[in-house]
């Protein structure tokens, strides 16, 4: 379309054809065409401004949808950007807590160690006494049994008499009893 040619429903309309003397065309219908021609040029018109204005809707729908779905691309790199970041610092902790819960584990290994190593000194140290001790009562009772077997292979006691006893003398033989 030329755009340096604009004609207007009002311009064909006032448009005059010029009248010929001889021949020429008909007013009346050159008057019906021209009013037709107006007529579809007004209803162009308005469907060009309707069309414009549709337009000028749709590219703002445009505008707002592009820019919506800008809006929704950053919200989803942050999503996923703030996604990532939680991740990382999750398996961050996770490394942490593993770290402490092995060094716990450690420490906790060693205090058992540490225990087990006193349990067994001490449980050393109470068989030595338990053997000490035994010890010490199987000779005790050596000596017991030694002083018993003594006093049973030994001679009765002799019981003295009454004169003996008093200095006096007897006119018979003692008799001790056996």
């Amino acid at each position: 379309m030329d755009e340096t040619f604009h004609l207007t429903p009002l311009d064909v309309r006032r448009y005059d054809f010029g009248k010929k003397a001889i021949g020429g065309y008909d007013p009346e219908r050159v008057e019906q065409f021209r009013e037709q021609v107006a007529e579809e040029l007004e209803r162009l018109a308005r469907t060009q401004l309707d069309l414009e204005q549709k337009a000028k809707g749709f590219h703002e729908q445009l505008r707002a949808f592009r820019e919506r779905d800008k809006a929704m691309n950053d919200a989803l790199v942050s999503a996923q950007q703030l996604r990532e970041e939680i991740r990382e610092s999750a398996e961050r902790e996770a490394a942490l807590l593993i770290r402490e819960g092995r060094a716990e584990a450690e420490n906790a290994m060693d205090e058992a160690r540490s225990e087990i190593r006193k349990l067994e000194l001490h449980l050393a140290e109470l068989d030595r006494a338990r053997r000490n001790h035994l010890t010490q009562l199987r000779v005790m009772a050596e000596r017991q049994l030694a002083e018993i077997e003594a006093a049973e292979n030994a001679p009765g006691p002799q019981f003295p008499t009454l004169a003996r006893l008093s200095g006096a003398k007897s006119n018979g033989p003692l008799v001790e009893p056996a």
